[in-house]
């Protein structure tokens, strides 16, 4: 065991694709802090959904076995009827990670909102202002001719943003209305973003055929275990804002709630959509692995058990 508590200077920001184990990586790596160094290791959440209250299996939030062993934050921090912004997420990370060390613990970092990571790595993104009268011009074209736009002006962009997110595709065309440069433009001027020493950054790495067959898995265990009443109890109680409504599991759900698929379908949807959203993870992902210094784990031929000896080490050998 270290005798200096000073001497752990780093700490993890734990990435990975959806699935991929960060959550139960993070608590073990906590615990190894605590038997290895005698430092104290708490979780802070960087899931954009996790944020919310209620919406519990669908964000694969910690057991409560695992909250009661180690402490998370940015859990349950806001109403599914609200926004939240990655400002707002940043500035309460920022937040608790002082406080956490300020008691003498080490802060672990761990989520798959890899907006969130980014922005705690090397500080937001410094796009123009939201124009609210543009953005209501952008939602009133038709779908189709927006994705046809954005092709156009911004094929980068186009090939990592879904067809079917309307969100993220008319901030890219305000971007490019109001700047004239494609918003894949500043984003690699943001990924020349600054190295910070107090912060290593681990990932998780998954081929994608085992991540798929783990995507399955985790799908069929959250309809075993109440996603579907879950769902159902905050869709009729009206409690699902616009944000909380596009989470996986939930939009999906709740497209059969209102009568345009069946069971069947919506649990299948909810693979197929979660499928594509690791593959979306992967242009983030594959940015984040640029990051100075950072350490990858072959998780499909590293022992789970494992997984947080690395972490530590890697912390420690910084220290």
């Amino acid at each position: 065991m270290l005798q200096d508590r000073q001497q752990i200077r780093r700490f993890p920001l734990i990435v990975g694709p959806t699935a991929g184990g960060k959550t139960a990586l993070a608590v073990e790596a906590a615990l190894a802090f605590e038997t290895l160094t005698g430092v104290r290791g708490e979780v802070v959440s960087a899931d954009s959904m996790q944020i919310y209250r209620g919406l519990d299996i669908g964000s694969a939030k910690p057991t409560t076995a695992e909250r009661c062993g180690v402490r998370h934050h940015l859990i349950d921090i806001a109403e599914p009827i609200e926004s939240f912004s990655v400002h707002q997420w940043l500035e309460a990370a920022e937040a608790a990670i002082d406080e956490i060390q300020a008691r003498g613990a080490t802060p672990i970092v761990a989520g798959g909102t890899h907006l969130y990571i980014k922005a705690l790595l090397d500080g937001l993104f410094e796009g123009p202002g939201a124009d609210e009268a543009l953005r209501q011009k952008l939602a009133a074209i038709p779908a189709a001719e927006r994705r046809a736009e954005l092709e156009r002006v911004d094929p980068e962009a186009a090939a990592r943003i879904h067809p079917n997110d309307e969100r993220r595709t008319i901030r890219a065309l305000e971007v490019y209305r109001l700047t004239g440069t494609p918003i894949s433009e500043h984003q690699r001027q943001w990924d020349q973003g600054r190295e910070r020493s107090d912060r290593v950054l681990i990932g998780l790495d998954w081929p994608a055929e085992a991540l798929s067959r783990r995507i399955n898995e985790r799908v069929r265990q959250m309809v075993d275990t109440g996603l579907i009443e879950e769902a159902r109890a905050l869709w009729q109680a009206g409690r699902l804002g616009p944000q909380a409504r596009e989470a996986l599991g939930y939009k999906q759900l709740i497209e059969h709630f209102e009568g345009r698929n069946g069971l069947d379908d919506a649990i299948e949807a909810i693979k197929i959509e979660t499928r594509r959203f690791a593959k979306n993870q992967r242009t983030w992902l594959r940015r984040l692995k640029a990051t100075p210094g950072s350490v990858w784990i072959d998780a499909a031929n590293t022992p789970p058990a494992q997984w947080a000896q690395v972490v530590v080490n890697t912390c420690l050998r910084g220290s």
